[in-house]
């Protein structure tokens, strides 16, 4: 049973929240603000987050800066706002995904368990028995060890982050288009996911590129979309 971490100070969210995915079959461990949360993420094994940004003491930015220092674990935000400033400071703090509240339920099922799977298929929760490497110039993947490599030296990728550049690597030379490399890595359908693929690519990039803004490895095809590089 995996454990998933609700963390908001409105504790009828926490609540609803709660019944939602008690009945998708999850442990539900709870906290109100950013100071709970951090205690039992260490006191505990986490699966999951959902993260509200708004809460006193320690906002949810903070709180996910702190997790991200030695946690990889999906981490979804909650925020009220639908400002896209919110969101993209949120996915540059770390997050893996974000909802608006008010939150359809459907959609919070839906988001929790496709979070879950990429995290489960990292391999940080399972092992794989099929090894698989893949490899453009100096920069392997280990599908099976989950590693990712540059020049021989090790780098530490997300969730999502790993199965983006899995994906991109798997069929390097091929553009995708956001909507594609969305649809590929999160399975389902990629309307609005601009933002989000765009900040994991530049997280990506920031890891594996000496130089970011002249990338070597992960290109970007201005009005098409993505491509690792092959034969480099």
């Amino acid at each position: 049973m995996y454990n998933i971490l609700v963390v908001d100070d409105d504790k009828e969210i926490v609540g609803a929240i709660e019944i939602y995915l008690k009945k998708e079959g999850y442990n539900i461990l709870k906290a109100y603000n950013g100071k709970q949360a951090l205690k039992v993420v260490q006191e505990n094994e986490i699966h999951l987050i959902l993260l509200d940004i708004m809460m006193p003491e320690k906002d949810g930015i903070e709180t996910l800066e702190e997790i991200r220092k030695n946690k990889t674990i999906p981490v979804i935000l909650l925020s009220a706002k639908s400002e896209d400033y919110d969101k993209i400071g949120g996915l540059n703090s770390g997050a893996d995904d974000y909802i608006t509240k008010p939150f359809n339920p459907l959609e919070l099922i839906a988001r929790v368990n496709s979070n879950l799977r990429r995290y489960v298929s990292l391999g940080a929760l399972e092992n794989h028995n099929n090894s698989k490497i893949y490899r453009t110039g100096e920069l392997v993947i280990n599908d099976e060890t989950k590693q990712v490599t540059v020049d021989g030296k090790e780098v530490k990728l997300t969730a999502t982050e790993f199965n983006i550049l899995k994906f991109l690597l798997q069929n390097k030379g091929k553009v995708y288009s956001i909507p594609e490399i969305y649809e590929n890595v999160w399975k389902e359908e990629g309307f609005g996911a601009e933002n989000i693929i765009a900040v994991h690519i530049r997280h990506i990039r920031e890891k594996i590129e000496i130089n970011p803004k002249e990338p070597k490895y992960l290109k970007v095809i201005w009005g098409v979309g993505y491509k690792i590089e092959e034969g480099i």
